[in-house]
């Protein structure tokens, strides 16, 4: 019998998910010479990428280059894409069995943690995950309307995705059509009448989550200052024993530099403001039908027995008049068809990337692997899902050296195609997805803009149709 990863038998691979610690995970498996590997990558929208298309800021085009090196690795002939295809739905995790040794679930968190307050449910409090996809032209969320006409927010959140959407909130019409934002969002924050932006954070500025060049970018807007209080930059006695200790995080550190800058400068009387609150936590949105405020306690910190720097609430209550509510508390997966989930962590449970039966058990799912924010919850950057990746990878590589995978009814690549032909007939392959990318860039061009994007997957296709048409005729 020949040997998985053979030319006889290739070692089939699936990939559920486009993102980047799918493409990392396929990147990884591509570098094993003395193994033929080929790789099929599922995604439920026409297009790639996951979070870098559909997540990462308009405003920050520098970090959505990585793709390029996405695209390196979806152009090598081990690799298909196979968009427009849904698990559960077009395909299952038992038609999967039939024509792969193993499923890696790349997924991410699609979902957010709730803040567990009265009036969370009010009108106008809404989860940051929908706003980020509204403006990135996510086709799930194209259709939500956002009361932008209200003249105070509160984000809360001190995360880097916080500081993406008080970025956008406070950006200026100028600087926003510069970017890849949908275009109908463009159109909604050019008529905003927001004037104030409150991020509330419940630790203090040496414990923020965002990073040096998202806070910094806030100090540079063209139309919002910032504000911050002296008060907040008064440090407890804990967060000053952690910056001069040998074990601070260089981040923390600059972090409270440049917000001790910000509290030396003078506001320059621009047309919105942006307001940090440290040591804040929500406890009520207060509103009859929608927000009116939003009450909030006054935090200390403390050391706990692990030595861990905590806040906990005083008796120091205020309340905040705001519009509009934007909980930033971070992101929760969502279970998967026929797959093991941890609700509480809003993960697959795994042991080192090997999906497990159970949270904390020891018993494999034969076949299974996770990666990035699904296998470990959100956490990290971009590039954070490398190591990640490469190390789930490397378990499965043991188990194909024990042969502890599935076993295909076919490893003829040609065989599933034929059957997922009949189960999902208008799937996109890569070179679709390319056409869809060139046409999206088209039409930035005329814009002056990056890109325009479809936000709608049945206009996607028919413009793909339309494009392969003329393109036929052409020939």
């Amino acid at each position: 019998m020949s040997k998985i990863g053979s030319d006889a038998v290739p070692l089939r691979i699936a990939i559920i998910g486009s993102g980047p610690s799918g493409f990392y995970a396929a990147d990884h498996l591509q570098k094993q010479k003395d193994l033929n590997v080929q790789i099929d990558m599922f995604e439920r929208l026409p297009t790639p990428f996951g979070l870098v298309r559909g997540g990462v800021a308009p405003d920050h085009q520098k970090i959505k280059s990585v793709t390029k090196l996405y695209d390196r690795i979806a152009q090598k002939d081990n690799f298909r894409f196979y968009g427009n295809v849904t698990l559960g739905k077009d395909i299952s995790r038992s038609d999967l069995q039939k024509y792969y040794h193993a499923v890696i679930y790349a997924v991410g968190s699609s979902s957010d943690k709730k803040l567990g307050i009265p009036g969370e449910d009010l009108i106008n409090s809404m989860p940051a995950t929908e706003f980020v996809g509204w403006y990135n032209a996510h086709p799930d969320y194209r259709d939500l309307e956002f009361d932008l006409s209200v003249e105070s927010v509160a984000v809360i959140g001190i995360g880097n995705v916080a500081m993406d959407v008080v970025r956008i909130l406070a950006r200026s019409q100028d600087e926003l059509d510069k970017t890849d934002i949908a275009s109908y969002a463009q159109e909604a924050l050019a008529n905003s009448n927001i004037k104030r932006i409150y991020v509330l954070g419940r630790r203090g500025p040496a414990q923020a989550a965002f990073t040096n060049p998202e806070i910094q970018e806030l100090g540079e807007m063209q139309d919002a200052d910032i504000v911050v209080s002296e008060r907040d930059m008064d440090l407890d006695e804990h967060s000053l024993a952690y910056l001069s200790s040998m074990e601070v995080d260089r981040k923390d550190a600059r972090n409270v530099e440049i917000l001790r800058e910000f509290v030396e400068r003078e506001p320059e009387g621009k047309p919105k403001q942006i307001i940090m609150r440290f040591l804040t936590s929500p406890i009520e949105i207060i509103g009859d039908e929608k927000v009116e405020a939003i009450k909030v306690v006054r935090n200390e910190l403390y050391l706990n027995e692990r030595g861990t720097i905590r806040p906990r609430t005083t008796d120091e209550t205020e309340e905040i008049p705001v519009g509009l509510v934007f909980r930033s508390v971070g992101y929760k997966g969502v279970a998967l068809p026929e797959v093991p989930f941890y609700d509480k962590w809003g993960i697959i449970p795994n042991k080192d990337g090997r999906v497990v039966k159970e949270f904390e058990s020891d018993e494999q799912v034969i076949g299974d692997y996770v990666v990035g924010w699904i296998k470990r919850g959100p956490s990290g950057i971009i590039g954070t899902n490398k190591p990640d990746s490469v190390a789930t990878v490397n378990k499965l590589l043991e188990d194909v050296e024990s042969e502890k995978l599935w076993s295909p009814e076919s490893t003829n690549r040609d065989d599933f195609e034929a059957y997922l032909s009949q189960q999902k007939p208008d799937f996109i392959t890569y070179a679709d997805w390319k056409i869809i990318d060139e046409i999206e860039l088209e039409r930035g061009e005329k814009e002056g803009r990056p890109r325009v994007k479809f936000t709608e997957v049945s206009a996607m296709l028919e413009a793909l149709a339309e494009r392969k048409k003329s393109l036929a005729g052409a020939d």
